[in-house]
């Protein structure tokens, strides 16, 4: 039998997401109230300017004031799409003081300050969920959460940023430089007018550090996670994949060692080939790759960004903590019983090309094959192109960790007949 007095929802923040939850939670309520088992009510929508007249909503319900409206004591659930640190943490943490839950979008503060949240959620006896803070309507968070429970995650790589995935995406089809692909990008609405967060792996790697936290039952912060922007890739860097038959992507990369004693979360473009389904990716579109023990290889693919999407993910979070309300229940909290050190990018070991630009003389192959030699690091495969005395050489390595290879490169410049370092580039996804 549905309860008839409602559930009280109230909703910080109502911009793009925002509003697209509000509309939803008004066009679908019927069908909400029935998968839920009583009815919901927007009870209050916190913003920061009140005077904008905000479709569907009653403006009785827009406040300004958002530490009143999660104070009230009569609020069951707090939508938190508001984004940012602060004030988002006081709001959230007040909310679980006052008897609220908690369904938040927030990747930078979950990467950030996810272990003290979660923490005040218990302490409180709330729920605190966040689908909608990794690749949007895709469902990633609850299946590594729950479906995947008792299996044991060797790594998730994946695509967890739209507008990044645009552009590389947008350079390797057509040729386009990097700038005239952002620009692009910026004119369809996929980059913002600062595109920092995206093109240089900020955004990616909050992901990143909350995919490696639930896949590997390990408290790992924003800090932990290597970051390397994508605004050096160039197109002869992708005319170098396309030679090797593959692509470049930029990836979040959150990995268990073969030993299983530490995890290591990255973020940086890569070579991938292009039989791996990642590199089908296309657009603005989201994929992650998971491995695991028992269930194997598994793909999650779908829109990452943007109002609907986001707010499908939100409105999952949203049904999923009402429920637990009605049954006087919580859900699944932090798991990091396993509290595995975080290893630093140094102990990393993948492939890596590797393009010099060197003298065009007898000689050069065998100075630069020794270099790799004395630093432990073995060739797969060398390419070399010259003309009037000055060549390119393309080194493709076997798997190496990034120490090792820093040292190589750092000998490799010392060589009088190395010109330059062009490029280097991790190959992933084997």
């Amino acid at each position: 039998m549905m309860r008839t007095r409602p559930l009280k929802v109230a909703l910080l923040g109502c911009g793009v997401v925002g509003s697209e939850v509000a509309r939803i939670m008004t066009t679908h309520a019927d069908d909400l109230a029935a998968r839920i088992g009583a009815p919901v009510e927007l009870a209050g929508v916190a913003v920061r300017r009140a005077g904008k007249a905000r479709a569907g909503i009653a403006p009785e319900l827009i406040t300004t004031d958002a530490t009143a409206l999660v104070k009230r004591g009569d609020i069951d659930v707090v939508v938190e799409v508001i984004g940012g640190i602060e004030p988002a943490r006081g709001l959230i943490t007040t909310a679980f003081e006052h008897g609220a839950s908690v369904v938040s979008a927030n990747k930078a503060l979950l990467a950030q300050e996810g272990a003290d949240l979660h923490a005040a959620a218990e302490q409180h006896g709330r729920d605190l969920y966040y689908e909608a803070a990794v690749a949007g309507a895709i469902p990633l968070i609850r299946p590594l959460r729950e479906s995947l429970a008792g299996d044991k995650v060797n790594r998730v790589l994946g695509i967890v940023n739209g507008t990044t995935n645009f552009i590389l995406d947008k350079m390797d089809s057509t040729g386009a430089g990097y700038q005239e692909a952002l620009d692009e990008a910026t004119a369809l609405g996929y980059a913002e007018a600062d595109p920092t967060a995206d093109v240089e792996g900020f955004d990616a790697a909050a992901k990143a550090a909350i995919l490696a936290g639930i896949a590997f039952h390990t408290r790992v912060r924003l800090d932990d996670v290597y970051r390397e922007g994508m605004t050096e890739v160039t197109a002869s860097d992708f005319a170098s994949a396309r030679e090797m038959g593959c692509t470049i992507k930029l990836l979040a990369i959150c990995e268990r060692a073969e030993d299983g004693g530490s995890v290591t979360a990255r973020v940086h473009p890569a070579m991938i080939p292009l039989t791996h389904p990642l590199a089908s990716v296309r657009g603005a579109y989201n994929a992650v790759f998971v491995e695991s023990d028992a269930a194997g290889q598994l793909m999650f693919y779908g829109p990452g960004a943007g109002g609907s999407p986001t707010a499908s993910a939100v409105l999952g979070d949203l049904v999923a903590v009402c429920r637990n309300r009605l049954n006087g229940a919580t859900g699944p909290g932090e798991s990091a019983y396993a509290a595995l050190p975080v290893s630093s990018m140094g102990e990393v070991v993948t492939r890596y090309h590797i393009s010099l630009d060197v003298a065009d003389k007898p000689g050069v192959l065998a100075q630069v094959a020794t270099v790799f030699a004395e630093h432990g690091v073995s060739i797969d495969t060398v390419r070399q192109q010259g003309k009037d005395g000055e060549a390119s050489l393309v080194v493709v390595t076997h798997r190496a960790s990034d120490a090792s290879l820093t040292g190589t490169v750092e000998a490799l410049r010392k060589l009088d007949t190395v010109r330059g370092v062009a490029s280097i580039m991790r190959v992933e996804g084997e």
